[in-house]
Formats: C-alpha cells, sequence, structure tokens
C-alpha cells in the first residue's frame, strides 16, 4: 500500500490514513519547549516579583518540575500512539480475515 502525502491524508474523507502518527513527534517537541518556557518564566517571576530566596528556591524546584511535565507529555503521546497503533494493527487484521476475490 502506497503511503499518501502529508497534505493528501489531512484533507482524506474517509479516515483511512492518521495524520496524527506522523505529528506525534511536532508535539513532543512543543510540549518540551512550552515546559521550558514556562519554567524559565516562573524563575524569572520569583526573581522579580517575589524576591531573592524565592528566586533561589525556584531555581532548585523548576527543573524538577520540568522534567516532570516532560515526562507527563511524552507518557501522554505515548498513550496517544498505543491507541492509533491498536486501531491500525485492528484494521490491517480485518483485512487479513477477509477472503480475497478470486
Amino acid at each position: 500500500m502506497e503511503q499518501k502525502s502529508f497534505f493528501e491524508t489531512l484533507f482524506d474523507l474517509s479516515f483511512t490514513e492518521f495524520v496524527t502518527t506522523r505529528l506525534i513527534k511536532l508535539i513532543f517537541v512543543l510540549g518540551i519547549i512550552f515546559s521550558a518556557l514556562a519554567g524559565l518564566k516562573r524563575i524569572v517571576w520569583a526573581f522579580r516579583f517575589v524576591g531573592f530566596g524565592s528566586g533561589l528556591l525556584s531555581l532548585v524546584i523548576t527543573p524538577i518540575l520540568f522534567i516532570v511535565a516532560v515526562l507527563l507529555v511524552r507518557i501522554w503521546c505515548e498513550m496517544i500512539i498505543a491507541v492509533f497503533r491498536i486501531a491500525e494493527n485492528t484494521g490491517r487484521l480485518v483485512e487479513l480475515q477477509q477472503p480475497k476475490a478470486q
């Protein structure tokens, strides 16, 4: 079976191909970027508006929160891919079970 281009898949009204499996890497990278930006915002906010001590505490806590956020994004992406792979494999099993026309 020939793989369709991204835009062919995107505008396929029969939904025979999945776009999400192609975009999941981008979604994960965006999750990492947003987590990093949120961490930097937290550190800057702590130093600027709360105080030096809170800024130092934020420097210790924020990397831990960043790792947790990236882990949660990764788990979420893996759950999405698992569901789509189940759907793809189920479709293949159905195709294999159908009698071949002679």
